[in-house]
């Protein structure tokens, strides 16, 4: 099967910007304090004995994966770049990282606990993100909790051609507006219980959604 572009743009260029972005992405510790509290909101919803492992979906280079396993949370992590992955698993080799896509997961259906997709879908083309959301859905034990954050905006469509240490990029990003993200995560069969947008302040340039949702049971 051939892989959907947008999923070889979004590879190439991070494992191009991989250890730039280690350096220079915020450790969770730092972040604004409504990121933190919804970040130990969730911690809280999966944390034992909720049943089931849980699955930070674009991990990057691990930072959240390894803050939400200082939680309690028995968290792993995945992720389409195979140097971030090299990186992940070389700051934190206690905790498991693999490489896969949020498009077709390696995890068996009703496995996870929770998923977290933090800044991890806005790469995603609006028309694949019912095949993301289904895979969440799928995999997601009844009951179990998801988590997703990341920019949002009114439908603007980016296209940087540098990023993080100047290295050339070649990934999209794709800035919904809020209730069309709630729409299509309702429309794969999960129920949105908090939604959460913070408007830009300080450094940040783009508006931030968070919202947390379950399969039901």
């Amino acid at each position: 099967m051939t892989e959907p572009s947008h999923l070889t743009a979004v590879r190439e260029s991070y494992d191009a910007v991989a250890a730039d972005y280690a350096r220079r992405v915020k450790e969770p510790a730092d972040l604004d304090p409504v990121s933190r509290a919804m970040l130990a909101a969730f911690a809280d919803l999966v944390r034992p004995p909720h049943p089931g492992p849980v699955a930070d979906l674009g991990c990057g280079p691990g930072k959240v994966t390894a803050h939400l396993a200082a939680l309690g949370v028995p968290a792993f992590g995945v992720d389409v770049s195979p140097r971030m992955i090299e990186l992940a698993r070389a700051a934190y080799p206690e905790l498991r990282f693999s490489v896969g896509s949020m498009t077709a997961l390696d995890i068996t259906d009703g496995e996870l606990g929770g998923i977290l997709a933090y800044y991890a879908t806005h790469h995603t083309p609006p028309q694949w993100l019912p095949t993301v959301f289904s895979e969440f859905h799928r995999t997601l034990a009844p009951g179990g909790r998801l988590m997703l954050a990341g920019h949002v905006g009114n439908g603007e469509h980016l296209r940087p051609t540098h990023a993080y240490g100047d290295h050339p990029v070649s990934y999209e990003s794709h800035l919904l507006p809020p209730d069309r993200i709630a729409e299509l995560l309702h429309r794969a069969g999960l129920v949105v219980t908090t939604r959460v947008v913070q408007e830009p302040e300080g450094g940040t340039k783009r508006q931030v959604g968070t919202f947390l949702a379950y399969k039901p049971e």
